[in-house]
């Protein structure tokens, strides 16, 4: 999608790694080398889910509502960490961004929090940070697109081995994947080899993104009504679409009649 220039705060240079803002219709969006949206604000509703695929990647919570250390890879626009930090007040997010201006533009006008006791963001390599640190965290989320695709050093099966064993007892990893990419069945792969315990799939709503929750130890196979239930109740608490989610689990995954399997 293309964008008028009166739209921009900040024109893009000639180069793959500028980043920069657009607004249109309330929405403001981030840019890293093209005009493909990596990120979305609705300005009146600054710490809501503005796209799809989003909302779609917080279906971690039909399998954990409350994990309490979270590591994310790649801020962008700062959605999900800003999400997490003002709806689940218990659990402590801190988030590795390898590009120091996608920090400062988060803070400058996506509203991205400070670091506090319980939020930091870390300028720094996600592959090599889930390679050495010796933190266990509950979920780990990994968003890691450039201006073209995936980025390697966060789609490789070394990558995915090494988050598995960062992630601490029951731990679950959250990647999102675009469906169109040619390497998408290959990247999917690779994230089920390194995580035996296994992994589901959730479309957004929208075409195209797919979140994929991978589990470091298996969750056992769920039951359809208890998924819907959960559903209605994560619904109530944070108005997002978890009905929908449940019923989007049987379009990629295993399952029978009664029961999602894993």
């Amino acid at each position: 999608m293309k964008f008028l220039a009166k739209w921009r705060l900040r024109k893009p240079a000639e180069d793959a790694e500028t980043v920069y803002v657009s607004e249109k219709f309330g929405v403001r969006t981030l840019h890293i080398g093209s005009d493909t949206v990596q990120s979305a604000m609705r300005i009146a509703k600054p710490n809501e889910l503005e796209l799809s695929y989003t909302r779609s990647m917080m279906g971690f919570m039909l399998f954990n509502e409350r994990p309490q250390r979270v590591l994310m890879i790649g801020l962008g626009g700062g959605s999900l960490a800003k999400f997490i930090y003002h709806r689940l007040p218990w659990a402590s997010t801190r988030v590795i961004e390898i590009n120091p201006q996608v920090v400062a533009i988060a803070r400058q006008y996506f509203h991205v929090p400070q670091d506090d006791e319980r939020f930091s963001v870390v300028v720094g390599d996600g592959a090599d940070h889930a390679a050495r640190a010796q933190e266990s965290p509950d979920l780990m989320i990994v968003d890691g697109y450039d201006a073209e695709s995936h980025v390697e050093e966060l789609s490789d099966r070394a990558f995915y081995e090494a988050c598995c064993r960062r992630l601490g007892a029951h731990g679950i990893l959250v990647v999102n994947l675009w469906g169109g990419d040619r390497e998408f069945n290959e990247t999917l792969k690779r994230i089920e080899t390194a995580f035996p315990g296994g992994t589901v799939c959730l479309p957004a709503e929208k075409p195209g993104n797919v979140a994929v929750f991978a589990f470091r130890d298996n969750p056992g196979n769920l039951r359809w009504d208890d998924l819907a239930q959960r559903g209605r109740l994560l619904q109530q608490r944070y108005g997002l679409e978890f009905p929908r989610f449940v019923e989007s689990l049987r379009k990629m995954n295993h399952h029978d009649a009664h029961q999602l399997l894993i």
